[in-house]
């Protein structure tokens, strides 16, 4: 037993000295060792932070955006940014100007308020162009967002359309359009992105289809807007809107869709002698200006005053029969308000938001100008229960229904941000 116990320790004690043998030409041949795998797993660390941060620099413009679209929509509302999005956005300046367009009687000067971020004089350029609304450019919720825009970095410029101003839709009003973005672009050395609230955003759309303005367009960004005046129009009188598929959108209008009907072709309504009188009643009615309103109708002979309020009771059957009769008569001049007849052949990149409540222009005009349009130039659609017509205050939105639209404005910016 002794024997062959000191013979089994010297076969233990000669494998090993083989073992470690082995262990050291491993070393020597290049093998796998501890040291060997300790600095490949130090080298794929490395690698993999970099990669890590390299994909945090890659997904922070997204996040930026995102964050910063949470910023403009809390402010639009009148709310403070939340904390996280506070850095992203900077006190602006404003500056007032004019500058010279041409039309057809001559040169004419445009008003408008610029929007510029803090050091950034080379910063990527906008126009907003205001809705159907008295108060222009001076609207509140317009000014918060130009404000909220150029604080994001962008040189927001918002032109005034005195026809839009004065809520009349006319050919007058797309041709400014075309030549505050002709005249924009030349100012910043490029293409600018473009914003048409309401009625202006269809005929932004009209104007960026026109060869001598297209090339000056980035991009339209287009909110509760119309596809065709004349489908417009006579959803004020029936409150039904036909959808692309062939469903019907059924809503009751907003009261000022007939009366800016009325104000528009008021020539149709009554003689001629009471043009002016009667439009100063219907002017101040629709600028919410009550005392005017009074005064405009204290003004009036007895048979004008009978005309009047008739006109603003758009339920009796006589002044809805008057209604249809004009709409049949100028629906020839709709045709250059509705960027329907446009959109095929247009080829600038086009985002479309509409209010899924919006019973001035139904949100079924954003889905008709969706199908309308060439797909590769059609970057986003959405229809949001979040917002009315322009405003953000539709009905109560559920946690999706914010994300929608946060990251539809979040593309917007990252476009208009874009060089």
């Amino acid at each position: 037993m002794g024997v062959r116990h000191e013979a089994r320790m010297r076969l233990e004690q000669r494998t090993a000295g083989d073992g470690n043998a082995s262990a050291a030409v491993r070393d020597r041949e290049g093998w796998p060792s501890r040291r060997a795998a300790a600095s490949r797993m130090t080298r794929f660390s490395a690698l993999f932070a970099a990669a890590v941060a390299v994909a945090c620099l890659s997904a922070w413009p997204y996040v930026k955006a995102h964050l910063q679209s949470i910023a403009v929509m809390r402010e639009i509302s009148g709310q403070p940014a939340p904390w996280i999005a506070r850095g992203l956005t900077a006190p602006v300046t404003v500056e007032d100007l004019s500058y010279p367009i041409e039309t057809p009687t001559g040169l004419q000067q445009v008003r408008a308020r610029l929007y510029l971020p803090p050091k950034q004089p080379n910063a990527p350029a906008m126009v907003i162009f205001h809705g159907v609304h008295h108060l222009g450019i001076e609207e509140p919720r317009l000014k918060a967002f130009a404000t909220a825009m150029a604080g994001c970095g962008l040189r927001v410029l918002t032109p005034e359309l005195p026809g839009i101003k004065d809520y009349r839709v006319s050919v007058d009003s797309a041709r400014t359009i075309g030549e505050s973005v002709k005249w924009f672009a030349a100012q910043t050395g490029g293409p600018v992105g473009v914003m048409g609230l309401s009625f202006s955003g269809g005929l932004a759309l009209v104007a960026a289809e026109d060869p001598q303005y297209g090339p000056n367009f980035k991009f339209v960004f287009v909110v509760g807007s119309q596809d065709s005046m004349e489908r417009v129009s006579r959803y004020y009188m029936t409150g039904r809107d036909v959808r692309p598929d062939g469903t019907v959108e059924v809503m009751k209008p907003h009261e000022y869709g007939p009366l800016v009907i009325e104000y528009e072709y008021l020539e149709d309504f009554v003689p001629a002698v009471d043009l002016e009188p009667i439009r100063a009643v219907l002017r101040a009615h629709l600028y919410e200006d009550k005392p005017g309103e009074d005064q405009a109708l204290h003004a009036l002979n007895p048979a004008q005053m009978r005309e009047a309020l008739a006109l603003m009771d758009t339920s009796l059957p006589s002044t809805r029969a008057g209604i249809v009769a004009a709409i049949e008569r100028n629906a020839y001049k709709f045709a250059a308000l509705s960027p329907e007849v446009h959109l095929r052949t247009l080829t600038t990149p086009v985002y479309l938001l509409h209010g899924g409540a919006d019973n001035l222009i139904p949100s079924a005009e954003t889905l008709w100008m969706a199908s309308e349009m060439p797909r590769q130039d059609l970057k986003a659609v959405l229809v949001s229960p979040a917002l009315t017509h322009v405003d953000v205050d539709g009905q109560q939105p559920g946690t999706m229904d914010r994300w929608r639209l946060i990251h539809f404005f979040a593309l917007v910016l990252r476009a208009a941000e874009s060089k």
